[in-house]
């Protein structure tokens, strides 16, 4: 395994370790989208976003970008955007 191969693979665990643990913390999260705290005098016909959507898409988000960032440091190393295509 080449030194380069070996960088990759650590920095892939390490991304991988923290996208677990942003995981978990965005589960723990409360977030304040729970109908209890909608004001009195609002429209009853407003649909409420459910929890685990907005966990849903938070996560999204942040896997985009964790992606664009993995794209931009393997074109910076290598020169490629998937090292080993040509």
């Amino acid at each position: 395994m080449s030194p380069l191969s070996g960088f990759l693979a650590v920095i892939v665990f390490f991304t991988a370790i923290l996208v677990a643990y942003l995981t978990k913390q965005f589960q723990n999260e409360n977030l304040n989208y729970s109908p209890s705290n909608q004001m009195k005098n609002t429209n009853k016909k407003v649909k409420t976003i459910e929890k685990e959507k907005v966990v849903a898409e938070t996560l999204n988000g942040r896997f985009a970008m964790l992606g664009l960032i993995a794209a931009v440091g393997a074109y910076l190393t290598t020169g490629q955007i998937i090292p080993g295509f040509v």
